[in-house]
């Protein structure tokens, strides 16, 4: 299972999402919060993001515990991959995306958290932690490689918060073929099984022929059904 959240990881708004995300485990949710995207911030705002996490989900009710991945180093680091690889839900932060992307890229930490999905467990990533599950992320003057768990989706987060003329220069973007789904605050976009259901505001599926923004519940969605 995969969730992309736009904005709001840990914060009161979230916290219907994510009683809904943990209503998914038939049995009990262990939890772990991983604040690799905040690793350039140093280590007062490393640890900040992930006792904001293990406190959020502990109010939820939930096993929870942080995972101290922030540098190449701790990514392969075999009690700290284990301790992924042990949960059923990992919980990504925001951050920066690139930097994400290549401190978890072939490393023990990845293998992990692809562990945990596929024995039926729970990828959700807010923010950059989003970003990188796409096929690509950004596009200016670039885009960046992501690790394609949505294929030929580039996901844009925060999108509720996007100055309208960026989204419209946006149009390069999905001109070029690339899928984007933009994800607003307070929601995620949940695969699993090969259906979707948006949790929260609202995500917009924008391709080269139409763009259609989806409320709470299940949806269909030609793109999305392709990735």
């Amino acid at each position: 299972m995969l969730a992309l959240v736009g904005s709001g990881e840990y914060l009161p708004g979230m916290e219907a999402v994510d009683r809904r995300l943990l209503s998914l485990f038939d049995q009990p949710s262990k939890v772990v919060c991983v604040p690799t995207a905040a690793g350039t911030e140093g280590d007062a705002m490393i640890d900040d993001w992930m006792q904001k996490g293990v406190d959020h989900f502990t109010r939820l009710g939930a096993d929870v515990e942080g995972v101290r991945v922030w540098d190449r180093n701790s990514a392969n680091d075999s009690t700290l991959a284990e301790a992924i690889a042990a949960a059923n839900f990992v919980y990504l932060s925001g951050g920066k995306p690139g930097y994400l992307y290549d401190t978890l890229k072939g490393t023990s930490s990845w293998e992990a958290i692809l562990t945990v999905i596929g024995k039926g467990g729970l990828l959700t990533g807010c923010s950059a932690g989003a970003m990188i599950q796409g096929q690509a992320f950004g596009g200016f003057p670039r885009k960046h490689e992501g690790f394609g768990l949505w294929p030929n989706i580039n996901v844009i987060p925060h999108f509720d918060e996007i100055p309208s003329a960026i989204i419209s220069s946006m149009r390069m973007l999905v001109g070029k073929g690339m899928t984007v789904v933009g994800v607003e605050g307070n929601t995620a976009l949940l695969k699993k099984d090969g259906q979707y259901e948006v949790i929260g505001q609202g995500v917009t599926v924008w391709t080269p022929d139409y763009k259609e923004r989806y409320t709470e519940g299940m949806l269909s969605d030609p793109a999305l059904a392709s990735a």
